[in-house]
């Protein structure tokens, strides 16, 4: 990905997508999106930590370990700073869209201390749309699939706005994608937030397909059942896995179009 800045928009940002399994990052001073995994090993500084294995700090989708999130986001800040010395000014994180009011505080309190700078919270999904490249102020409805290794949430957007949602927790994945279980429970979900749309909205929304973001939009078996299942259009988004962060830095240097979104999350 190339997400240069033109040197007057280049002002110390940072675009952090906290995943249960991989965290990945952009800032101004860099053109390409970095990764590391989530999961941090044992007695890396935090007084207290045994060595009985890796620490996760994110856990299906959230905040699980404080401290250790904390970790994580001054691991992430190391390379994410700007190289002259400059403070950052702005963060933007995602966050699932079924965080609650603690998780969410939880993320903008360890980003903040780590960064030291203003946190705005944009809905994962949401981003994941900009990140598409959909246009997510369009009035008709559109539908997304975002699909972790933690957490799986389906949406549909309009207005700038996500309009309904639902979300299904995972206990594992697999190197091939969902588990049978997992698999089955996603396509129903989304079947069901597709019943929930408003009849005079269906039948659009149903033309414009389903996107699906995320690193399990490459399970090709997940995209022909949930084909099969609705009988519409269903594609994986470009660097499916990237779509978050992708929005996130968009959303970082087009102030207007972040102020222009509703997300609960900000």
């Amino acid at each position: 990905m190339n997400a240069a800045a033109p040197a007057s928009t280049r002002r110390g940002y940072v675009a952090l997508d906290l995943g249960t399994a991989r965290t990945r990052w952009l800032s101004a001073s860099a053109c390409v999106v970095a990764d590391r995994p989530s999961a941090l090993p044992s007695g890396v500084g935090v007084p207290g930590w045994g060595s009985a294995g890796p620490v996760r700090p994110i856990r299906h989708g959230m905040v699980a370990d404080p401290g250790a999130c904390l970790r994580l986001v001054d691991l992430v800040l190391r390379d994410a700073r700007p190289p002259d010395g400059r403070p950052l000014e702005r963060a933007m994180v995602g966050v699932p869209v079924a965080a609650t009011p603690s998780d969410r505080r939880a993320v903008r309190a360890a980003v903040a201390e780590a960064a030291a700078c203003e946190v705005t919270l944009v809905e994962e999904p949401l981003a994941a749309a900009v990140g598409a490249g959909l246009d997510v102020t369009d009035p008709r409805p559109c539908l997304l699939l975002d699909v972790g290794a933690g957490i799986v949430e389906i949406v549909a957007i309009r207005d700038g706005a996500i309009t309904d949602a639902a979300a299904l927790q995972l206990s594992a994945t697999t190197g091939a994608g969902l588990l049978p279980y997992a698999l089955e429970g996603v396509v129903e979900m989304t079947a069901g937030l597709l019943r929930r749309l408003p009849a005079c909205l269906r039948a659009t929304a149903r033309g414009n397909g389903l996107l699906v973001t995320g690193g399990g939009a490459q399970q090709g078996q997940l995209l022909h059942r949930l084909h099969t299942a609705l009988r519409m259009p269903v594609t994986a988004a470009p660097h499916p896995a990237h779509a978050t962060i992708r929005g996130l830095t968009r959303l970082c240097l087009q102030p207007a179009l972040a102020a222009g979104i509703t997300a609960r999350g900000r």
